[in-house]
């Protein structure tokens, strides 16, 4: 994890560098969001396991001992980076862009070393690339052939990473990037979370799966909206026609 966080800030250093923004002000967002990043973690895993954590509250602060939401992380970065940007008056949707890039990879590196100890460990599979932990300090179940969801999932995002990396500069507004890699990152995931050995929540549905379905219709309905209200802004060939004379 620890990994995941260094690359992806490197990435994001490189890629906000670019975009215009100092280094200042990527290092800040960055520590930000990682800090607050990681108490979303912590309180999305905490409150999809409430009944194990209210009898027990003190293992709340056991991070040690495994136990870290996705998408609380992301939430929380994102949440934190938002009032970062209205404090410090920087691009907020040209930071997201760049960021992203960042955010996926280190995800990415992020699940090898869920794939290693079991922590998000799939369901069971007779197919022939299922994963078995042996370890008895694996937070799997032992002995028995699951489904490698953490690898599915990487799979998943270095596709994404490399389509993004294709429409890097190519996407007008700022900020359309990031909400198309939240849309195709929540999408993977939900299909991804049938294999995963969660609780459910809502009928059939997981946590992550109620969570993927809310971000996508977010970021799809978010980014039409910026893109109509984009276009509706931008000066027609005529006005800058005008304008420049």
């Amino acid at each position: 994890m620890l990994t995941g966080i260094v690359v992806g800030v490197w990435l994001t250093l490189h890629l906000a560098r670019k975009a215009g923004i100092s280094q200042e002000t990527t290092i800040t967002a960055a520590a930000w969001g990682v800090a607050f990043g990681l108490v979303g973690a912590r309180l999305s895993h905490v409150l999809d396991n409430l009944d194990t954590y209210i009898d027990n509250p003190v293992k709340i602060l056991a991070i040690h001992e495994g136990g870290l939401g996705w998408y609380g992380g992301l939430i929380g970065g994102i949440l934190a980076v938002v009032v970062y940007s209205r404090i410090k008056k920087f691009p907020l949707g040209r930071f997201a862009d760049a960021a992203g890039f960042g955010v996926i990879l280190g995800l990415s590196i992020g699940r090898i070393g869920c794939t290693i100890n079991g922590d998000a460990a799939g369901t069971p599979t007779s197919l022939p690339w299922g994963l078995i932990y042996t370890h008895p300090d694996s937070f799997a179940p032992l002995w028995i052939a699951t489904h490698p969801a953490p690898v599915y999932e990487i799979l998943w995002n270095l596709l994404i990473l490399g389509v993004l990396w294709r429409l890097r500069g190519r996407l007008q507004p700022d900020g359309s990037l990031f909400l198309i890699l939240l849309a195709a990152y929540s999408f993977g995931r939900f299909f991804i979370s049938w294999v995963r050995a969660e609780p459910a929540v809502l009928g059939p549905l997981h946590q992550s799966h109620v969570i993927s379905l809310a971000l996508f219709v977010i970021a799809i309905g978010w980014l039409i909206y910026t893109k109509v209200h984009w276009v509706e802004t931008e000066p027609r060939e005529e006005e800058r026609g005008s304008i420049t004379s």
